[in-house]
């Protein structure tokens, strides 16, 4: 099921950006010759692409209520489980083999195993349900950080509206035993990535249109919180040279280290949710974009 489309712009280091000045460097991101490919159709709303240590790379279609698996080797989009919680963002759990999933059904957080069998990690904080998790990083350590904004569902059977005091980020210790605020001074925390060395941490403001970096501490609270750039995002990822991909209406932005804009991937669909490095070699980008999703070989890798 597979459509070749022609970049607009590859990912060049070299391109005028809007009418900015050219970026350094001539090499482009991409793979030779590479094109972005329809992998999959005829879905609803697709979200939350994680990849597994395989390679194989599970998202969610979030209104019919399934996570779907793509499988690398194949190309073969399967249903990996029904009645998913409505689940939106994921990320897998390596050191544990599970997927994790903000389930927004019952604004629940879950894990899952490669059988499908369920465990409710998180439902509350101080005793009051959480708005409704959205996107989720698992660190090196298993220490979890979780993003709860307020996107009002027509499913849910609760009050509709805020359930928290504020939309915020939340961290799950390891051991499962703690789970705190660790930032209260966001608008609408949406998408959430963390370096490969569990050092760095960068959240998006989606309802201030930034995207911050913090630095993380060994007991999993943030410190020396930065404006990374005056962009915000849905879903993140990140390469193994330090650049961002930030997603939304534009396809797919890309910022290097200092967080200036070093190259965009158009995607042909309204809105572009959420990004992921996949294969055996993180070398193909895994875009959710709408009812569709699509794929773009890398010579960058991806570091999860």
């Amino acid at each position: 099921m597979k459509k070749t489309l022609g970049l607009i712009c590859l990912l060049s280091l070299a391109c005028a950006l809007e009418g900015k000045a050219q970026i350094e460097g001539k090499k482009s991101l991409a793979a030779k010759g590479a094109k972005l490919e329809k992998a999959g159709e005829g879905f609803e709303f697709t979200e939350g692409p994680a990849v597994n240590r395989e390679g194989h790379v599970y998202f969610t279609d979030q209104p019919n209520n399934k996570i779907h698996k793509w499988a690398f080797n194949t190309g073969e989009i399967t249903v990996f489980m029904e009645d998913a919680g409505r689940s939106n963002g994921l990320f897998y759990d390596n050191r544990r083999d599970v997927l994790i999933a903000c389930a927004d059904e019952k604004n629940q957080l879950w894990s899952i195993t490669p059988k499908g069998e369920k465990k409710v990690l998180i439902e509350s904080f101080r005793g009051k349900r959480l708005n409704g998790p959205n996107d989720v990083w698992v660190g090196p350590n298993g220490g979890i950080y979780m993003t709860d904004p307020l996107y009002k569902r027509d499913y849910w059977e609760r009050d509709p509206g805020m359930q928290q005091d504020g939309e915020h980020l939340y961290y799950l210790a390891p051991d499962h035993a703690q789970f705190i605020r660790v930032d209260e001074n966001l608008v609408k925390p949406n998408g959430i990535i963390g370096s490969q060395d569990g050092k760095k941490l960068y959240v998006a403001d989606i309802g201030d249109d930034k995207t911050y970096v913090y630095d993380i501490e060994e007991d999993g609270y943030l410190i020396n919180r930065q404006l990374f750039t005056e962009k915000g995002s849905d879903g993140m990822t990140l390469d193994n040279r330090g650049n961002l991909y930030l997603t939304g209406k534009e396809g797919v932005t890309i910022v290097n280290r200092k967080g200036e804009q070093v190259g965009r991937i158009p995607i042909p669909e309204e809105l572009t949710t959420n990004i992921v490095f996949g294969g055996p070699e993180r070398k193909t980008l895994f875009i959710t974009a709408m009812g569709s999703v699509y794929t773009l070989e890398m010579k960058v890798r991806g570091t999860h």
